[in-house]
């Protein structure tokens, strides 16, 4: 593509006399030619013009923009900056879910990743599966949503399901087109892409270096860079940063279908959004595994901070059988690089007591940078974990930041510990907080004090009213520790006695704090059965747990009742969560604080099986890939009518679902003379 740019009196006498029509045709021409330029510069790396020309392009678009405003448009290249500075920013609620991925921190958590994908898939563990392998990036995920080839808004990741509106910021990212390229391709009406915000690594040393010469503090690492730049009000600031991004996967999309990750990517490519030239396709985990090894050899030369690799089941109807578990995929995974690591002593152990009673021994360390963010407390885990590294306060040992995430001990420095010795690390026999008992279950300690331990309460309360629980808007942690600490609330339920006047006899509160949090409390009183079942705490109960508690037993009181047999029965429940969940009944404690939550007037929601539905008394199997549904949006539908889904071949079993590559249940059903099915016969059943 040439370049054309005014070179005279002439051209210029030319530009004033253009009426709108023919001022429409060369901004028209401008734009593409500049955003061919950008494409070139900020995608391909590969400029044709000079800056200079380049600067003459831009500057006749904003003088032919100026003399015909109505020309001017929301994909203009001269848009990118020129927003106001906002008083704070708005949100956005992602279509599609951003999901967390879990993570693998050794080659043997990656082996299981590979052999747990085989079993859930009902492949024999010899198969190879095919990975989308790329580099993690270590940036800030966000969402970009294009309607007809058109940039119209993009958001932060947030919580997964509700992001930032930082679509102004976004727009002075030069490496993010406003407009789709559409050369090869037909854009989709609407496309939701995804992907990583970064800051190069010479950008950001040469961005600390102006700010200490400014005498300002600089950034820790190129991550807090990238995600401090993204969220500045004012969107003039994030365009002085030099931010890049690199897309990885999309959302909601109307248009073209795709058969694998790696497609996606490729169409993503022919769009002009920038995707890692490191992506590889990969057959089976051996081959991920090298590829991991490859990228951590190659971290150091990159000019950008990677922490690991990502592995993604290729094929999309694979990933679709495979689904999600609560907020992160089955189908994908993070394997982090070996930690960064640095030096430092051990000042004391203490011993912490979370929401579950579970006790953790924590080293509290003389502070040390480690990965641009300074340490002064590691997890030791367990005792079996304290005793295996032979930790002791006042010795000298390496931190790392496992997956560059969390702080740990790695390694003691024996030759450093003093001839005389240190005193080993003991475990408690009765609870730092509330003098309980302590058993041990497995490789962890737990209080036995239940809700009546202080610090389990806190937690707990906290936990009661989360977001994803009851979600009491306003009431913070320190809400939270003033009200047990002063006597108000011995347990959850107490929160629902409190009362404006006694709010107004604390500390820092005012009539109008004192009101809203009041009216906070009375509007959490009807929550559904799921969000109640989750917020009791229960051990090993997330969210996705106890939707299928909810679904199962219908109401609390049913679940309270139920046995360690009945729960084993229950999809997805293991025989370590149904104890769990058994105990935490058996507890009175636990039952009186729910007989008291009653008489507070918090409802006890029940969720009623479909009377009278086409499945009702029915036991459903399946087995096997389905075309029309994922396995568990098949099981929903049967419980939704009425029936029940079986996980193992039993007698119990009416209808076997006999899907794509079934597995080894379909021969022992046969065995067993069970009716057998297919998807069609399924569908003609449940009316689908």
């Amino acid at each position: 593509m040439s370049c054309v740019y005014l070179t005279s009196f002439d051209t210029y006498a030319t530009y004033l006399s253009m009426d709108e029509n023919e001022a429409r045709a060369e901004v028209e021409r401008l734009r593409k030619e500049i955003d061919y330029h950008n494409y070139c510069y900020y995608i391909l790396d590969n400029p044709v013009v000079t800056d200079a020309e380049y600067d003459r392009l831009m500057r006749r678009l904003e003088g032919l923009e100026k003399d015909f405003p109505r020309l001017v448009t929301p994909d203009s290249p001269t848009r990118r900056v020129g927003a106001r500075p906002l008083a704070a920013f708005g949100t956005i609620t992602h279509t599609v879910p951003m999901l967390s991925l879990n993570n693998a921190f050794t080659e043997e958590e990656a082996l299981e990743f590979d052999s747990r994908i085989k079993r859930n898939l009902e492949l024999d563990g010899s198969a190879r599966i095919e990975y989308a392998a790329e580099p993690k990036m270590d940036g800030l995920a966000v969402e970009l949503v294009f309607e007809d080839g058109v940039f119209i808004k993009g958001s932060t990741r947030g919580d997964g399901s509700v992001g930032e509106d930082v679509t102004q910021n976004l727009r002075t990212v030069r490496s993010i087109p406003l407009r789709l390229r559409h050369d090869s391709i037909r854009l989709p009406k609407y496309m939701e892409v995804r992907g990583e915000v970064f800051l190069p690594i010479k950008s950001f040393k040469r961005l600390n270096a102006e700010k200490e010469a400014k005498g300002e503090a600089p950034f820790a690492n190129p991550r807090n860079a990238a995600a401090g730049s993204l969220r500045q009000l004012d969107p003039r600031i994030t365009a002085s940063r030099p931010l890049d991004i690199f897309c990885y996967g999309l959302g909601a999309i109307e248009g073209p279908l795709f058969s694998t990750h790696f497609e996606t990517l490729e169409f993503i490519k022919k769009t002009g959004l920038k995707v890692n030239p490191l992506v590889k396709v990969v057959e089976g985990i051996d081959e991920a595994l090298k590829y991991h090894d490859e990228m951590e050899e190659k971290r150091g030369s990159l000019n950008y901070e990677i922490d690991g690799v990502v592995l993604k089941v290729n094929r999309l109807d694979l990933q679709e059988r495979l689904g999600v578990i609560t907020r992160s995929p089955r189908w994908a995974l993070a394997y982090k690089f070996a930690p960064k690591q640095e030096m430092t002593r051990v000042k004391e152990i203490f011993v912490g007591v979370g929401r579950t009673g579970a006790l953790t021994p924590v080293a509290f360390l003389e502070p040390v940078s480690v990965g641009g963010v300074t340490i002064e407390r590691a997890t030791l885990h367990n005792e079996d974990e304290v005793k295996r590294k032979d930790v002791r306060a006042g010795d000298f040992v390496i931190v790392q930041r496992a997956g560059d995430v969390i702080p740990e001990v790695a390694v003691v420095l024996l030759d450093r510990r003093p001839a005389e010795g240190l005193p080993e690390f003991r475990m408690p026999d009765k609870c730092p907080e509330c003098g309980s008992a302590i058993e041990r279950v497995g490789a962890i300690h737990y209080c036995t004090g239940g809700l009546l331990c202080p610090a389990q309460l806190k937690e707990s309360i906290r936990h009661f009213a989360s977001k994803r629980a009851l979600d009491i808007e306003g009431l913070g942690a320190m809400h939270v520790d003033q009200f047990v600490e002063s006597g108000f609330v011995k347990d959850v339920a107490d929160l629902f006695m409190l009362t404006k006047e006694g709010l107004l006899s604390l500390e820092r509160w005012g009539d109008k704090s004192a009101e809203n949090l009041i009216n906070a409390i009375e509007r959490s009183k009807n929550p559904t059965l799921e969000r109640l079942i989750y917020a009791l705490g229960i051990r090993q109960v997330g969210e996705r747990t106890a939707r299928v508690l909810a679904e199962k037993f219908g109401d609390i009181l049913a679940l309270a009742k139920a046995t360690k047999e009945e729960l084993e029965e229950t999809r997805e429940i293991g025989p370590e969560t149904a104890a769990s969940i058994v105990d935490f009944f058996a507890e009175r404690h636990n039952m009186d604080v729910l007989r008291k939550l009653e008489r507070a007037g918090v409802a006890f929601p029940k969720m009623e099986k479909k009377k009278g539905g086409r499945c009702e008394g029915k036991v459903f199997l399946f087995t096997g890939g389905l075309k029309s549904f994922t396995r568990d949006g098949a099981k929903d539908i049967v419980e939704a009518e009425g029936g029940e889904a079986a996980t193992t071949v039993n007698k119990k079993v009416d209808y076997v679902v006999a899907g794509v590559e079934p597995g080894s249940k379909l021969e022992k059903a046969k065995k067993m003379g069970l009716k057998i099915i297919d998807e069609e016969e399924f569908k003609g059943l449940v009316g689908k």
